[in-house]
């Protein structure tokens, strides 16, 4: 917890409150209500929690109006161009970058744990043939606890190291087995000599009649996916994960709740509805029309993948991904696709417009990633399961903190009742 210098005094009637104030290493101060209820019979009132932290962690920090986004103290932009997924992984979960001989095992770990137990496979053909994979892959997390058993005591610190490794290494896995699945063809193993980001692609398109040679500009461009999208502080799948392992449950449980929280439109979903609004702007003279209705405060459409709940200035996550649009796309040739035609197009007009300068409207990470997942061959359905991957890293790095955290408690939020007061109950013959 951080050094309490400050307080602030509430008055409530004749009677006044000192409130501790905690000064962070960055950010605003935070008051600390705990003893509030205790002291003075009253709750705070915060919708959506927008206000309130509900914990103190070490792992990431957002600056949303200077478009600051650190992993450990290290800036996004920095850790995408010059490190890789593997090595932000063993960042988050352990707090350092890794010396090469720690980098090599952990990777070697990682590798080695990312085969899924062959009796899994009834899992996924229990599904319906046309089953979502996000449904598919909330199903089949959730159920590693009945696999894995050597891994959910979290009481014990060794198995909690064993579950991280485990969620790390089966997600691309059980994401690809998804997708297969959902296609109608056979799952593709893992294999021990391809990188993290190649061992998934291979698995998602490769057929035992015909191998996939993995592209390293593609394998890149979706290892900075993974990166960008590893952890974002207390967003809401990362609280949903940090609330239900507040109870006690599993490690598998808790990423499960976070999957299916993530699996929401206006959180995980945001690539997905940014391609489809580009497919319904449909073509580039068209964009104007969207543009002004846009801006139109009575029309409730609104440009998908511009702006940010946090970022009040740029994304700093979406220059990266741009870069990474643009190389796949060059590589691919599909630079005439009318779909990357019209994002081009809306991308530079919007720019241009002073309305969305303003408002600071500017590009997300959500505008690229969609544009880079199609191109690559992705159907929209698996955009969320391969943020779910990505985010996996975070979710267990924020649960193992709260694990070790001495204030750890079961998290019960107040509510502010505005129902019925007590009332008689009423025979039916009487109502």
């Amino acid at each position: 917890m951080a050094d309490t210098q400050k307080s602030a005094t509430l008055t409530i009637g004749d009677d006044s409150y000192d409130l501790p104030i905690h000064s962070p290493t960055a950010g605003p101060d935070v008051l600390d209500i705990r003893k509030l209820y205790g002291q003075a019979g009253v709750f705070t009132y915060d919708p959506g929690f927008t206000s309130t932290a509900s914990c103190d962690s070490t792992i990431t920090y957002i600056d949303g109006g200077q478009g600051v986004l650190l992993h450990r103290g290290y800036p996004i932009d920095q850790l995408a161009e010059k490190s890789h997924y593997l090595e932000v992984c063993y960042l988050l979960l352990y707090g350092v970058l890794p010396t090469a001989a720690q980098l090599e095992e952990f990777e070697s770990t990682i590798t080695l744990h990312t085969m899924l137990h062959e009796q899994m496979q009834n899992f996924f053909r229990g599904f319906r043939r046309d089953a979502h994979p996000m449904a598919i892959m909330v199903g089949v997390v959730g159920a590693m606890s009945a696999f894995y058993h050597d891994s959910t005591d979290i009481s014990d610190e060794h198995q909690r190291e064993i579950a991280s490794h485990r969620l790390i290494a089966k997600m691309p896995t059980i994401a690809a087995w998804a997708y297969k699945y959902s296609i109608g063809q056979p799952f593709v193993y893992p294999r021990n000599d391809l990188d993290y980001a190649s061992n998934f692609l291979r698995m998602c398109f490769a057929v035992p009649a015909e191998d996939y040679e993995v592209n390293p500009i593609l394998s890149r461009a979706m290892d900075r996916i993974f990166t960008l999208h590893a952890d974002h502080e207390q967003n809401a799948s990362t609280s949903t994960v940090r609330l239900a392992s507040s109870s006690g449950a599993n490690p598998f449980a808790c990423i499960a709740a976070g999957i299916a929280c993530l699996w929401g439109p206006a959180h995980g979903g945001a690539n997905q509805a940014c391609l489809e609004m580009l497919k319904e702007i449909g073509s580039v003279d068209r964009i104007p029309e969207f543009i002004a209705r846009a801006k139109d405060k009575d029309d409730p459409f609104r440009l998908m993948g511009f702006g940010h709940r946090v970022y009040k200035n740029f994304d700093p996550r979406a220059t990266v991904m741009k870069q990474s649009a643009d190389e796949v796309l060059e590589l691919l040739g599909v630079e005439n696709n009318p779909v990357l035609q019209v994002a081009k197009e809306l991308e530079k007009q919007a720019l241009e417009d002073p309305y969305f300068a303003e408002k600071k409207l500017f590009p997300n990470v959500d505008f690229y990633s969609g544009i880079i997942l199609e191109a690559m061959g992705f159907p929209t359905s698996m955009f969320t399961p391969i943020f779910a991957l990505s985010r996996t890293v975070g979710w267990i790095s924020q649960w193992k903190e709260m694990i070790a955290d001495p204030q750890n408690k079961i998290g019960r939020p107040r509510q502010l009742y505005l129902g019925e007061t007590a009332r008689d109950y009423v025979d039916i013959e009487k109502r």
